[in-house]
């Protein structure tokens, strides 16, 4: 460590050193921050995410690299190699994009680690390569056992950089990682340097393709100025997405708060629903962010509420089980995080549906018996006597009335409770007679009416009578106490 300390102290120029540890925290802080935003990102622009950290973080590295180089005072003539400086920089690049990559591609402990690693690697090998395209006026021997130690600490600090950051995000775990990765940098820099010894030797010719110094110097401070340059928009990035996040937030908040289903969409992709269409539907809320109005509702539906015109449309909504659900839909178009979003309100109309059957039912049937009531009667009547008129055929129509002699005299003397029974099985009775097509109705009271289309003959009318007759008549001897009619 003494030597490491000696080469820092002695061999360096400490103002650009300073300098370029400043530029190694921003480029880290840069690197560290937009990596949370690779990880957050969706597919689409995941790729593009990835390209602007891996291109931060590589050219803040190899600024790093050669403003401390700059720094490095060997006191004999030195001068860079173009090829091989260009070549430090892509390795740069390509390796760092490689480590983001395998570290966000899935979450895992593993994957953080190793993807850590390789942008450890990319640290080593852009240094490397760097010092392989620094030519002095001397032989450059190695320490060994600095150059492996400048390994192991580079690749080890990267590593765990990436896990911090990226194993629980927060702002104080991106403060701690954009330190450690800026300790990854250099730490390996300046262990390296000091596994550096340089012998003068006269007898060795500086090629005349390198590039002086000073101009290092410059295509250093254009790399720094690319670095400022996508750290600040990385920073307007990130406000604004914060911005953005936290009026997601306060609106899905809000959203929870309501009783009816909410889904917020970008066209047809839901981006936001809150708990209650969750709780209709029985998908998670978090798995309804990924889907489309179309596997909720059907394309046709999704298409035409697209737009967001207000006016409410009845349709089903398929549930996680494949069941379908009822519901009336209303859109608006709505300001979503600074662009043009619908928002669909969902309402569950099952109650609403049981009951407008109910009405229906109550409306056309008699509620006691089961059977057509007078209304319903009266509109088949009239429908079968317009089809007997207008058809050609020969078949016949029979309307027959029933009603129940005595029948106040049960009422009477057992109750409207027994009197009930009686029309109940009356009715149960007379039906059962009657073939697919033809109708019994209640008229009312202890009336009944039989509606018989497309009879061969007015006997036939006679024959259902009397097969409804004898069935009353079975009933009346099978029945306990008496009798049922």
């Amino acid at each position: 460590m003494l030597t490491v300390y000696n080469c820092i102290v002695h061999e360096h120029d400490l103002r650009l050193v300073a300098l370029a540890a400043l530029i190694c925290g921003i480029s880290s802080f840069s690197a560290v921050n937009l990596l949370r935003h690779v990880q957050q990102s969706t597919s689409r622009n995941r790729y593009a995410w990835l390209l602007i950290a891996a291109t931060a973080t590589g050219f803040g590295i190899w600024a790093t690299h050669f403003v401390a180089m700059i720094a490095f005072t060997p006191g004999i003539p030195n001068a860079y190699n173009a090829e091989l400086s260009a070549l430090s920089l892509a390795a740069s690049v390509i390796l760092t994009a490689a480590g983001m990559w395998i570290a966000t591609v899935r979450g895992g402990i593993d994957h953080y680690l190793v993807g850590g690693a390789v942008l450890g690697a990319g640290i080593a090998t852009m240094h490397y390569t760097g010092m392989a395209a620094f030519e002095v006026q001397g032989r450059i021997v190695w320490n060994q056992l600095l150059v492996g130690l400048s390994l192991a600490a580079g690749i080890t600090l990267a590593a765990l950089s990436l896990l911090v950051v990226l194993r629980r995000p927060s702002t104080l775990t991106t403060i701690a990682a954009a330190i450690l990765l800026t300790l990854a940098i250099c730490t390996l820099h300046f262990i390296a340097m000091g596994a550096v010894s340089i012998y003068p030797d006269s007898s060795i010719e500086i090629s005349q393709f390198t590039i002086a110094p000073m101009s290092q110097a410059f295509a250093a401070a254009a790399a720094s100025l690319v670095i400022l340059v996508l750290s600040a928009a990385a920073l307007r990035i990130d406000l604004r997405f914060r911005r953005h996040q936290a009026e997601a937030e306060r609106m899905h908040g809000m959203a929870n708060a309501a009783v009816e289903g909410l889904i917020v969409c970008d066209g047809s992709r839901i981006v936001s629903a809150n708990d209650s269409i969750a709780a209709l539907s029985g998908i998670a809320a978090g798995t309804l962010n990924t889907m489309t109005l179309g596997d909720l509702f059907g394309e046709r539906i999704a298409s035409s509420i697209a737009g967001g015109n207000g006016q409410a449309q009845e349709t089903e909504l398929r549930s996680q089980d494949g069941t379908r659900i009822p519901v009336e839909l209303i859109a608006r178009s709505i300001d979503y995080c600074g662009k043009p979003h619908d928002v669909v309100a969902v309402r569950d109309i099952r109650e609403r549906k049981k009951a407008e059957q109910e009405i229906l039912r109550l409306a056309h049937f008699d509620p006691l018996t089961g059977l057509a009531n007078r209304r319903s009667f009266t509109g088949r009547l009239e429908a079968e006597i317009a089809a007997a008129g207008s058809s050609g055929k020969n078949g016949q129509l029979a309307l027959m009335l029933l009603d129940l002699d005595r029948f106040k005299e049960v009422n009477d003397l057992f109750g409207h409770a027994a009197g009930d029974a009686v029309l109940q099985r009356v009715a149960q009775c007379a039906s059962g007679m009657l073939r697919q097509g033809q109708m019994l109705a209640r008229l009312g009271g202890d009336e009944f009416a039989i509606i018989a289309p497309n009879l061969p003959d007015p006997q036939a009318a006679g024959r259902i009578a009397e097969a409804v007759l004898s069935k009353l008549r079975q009933e009346n001897q099978l029945s306990p106490g008496g009798g049922l009619v």
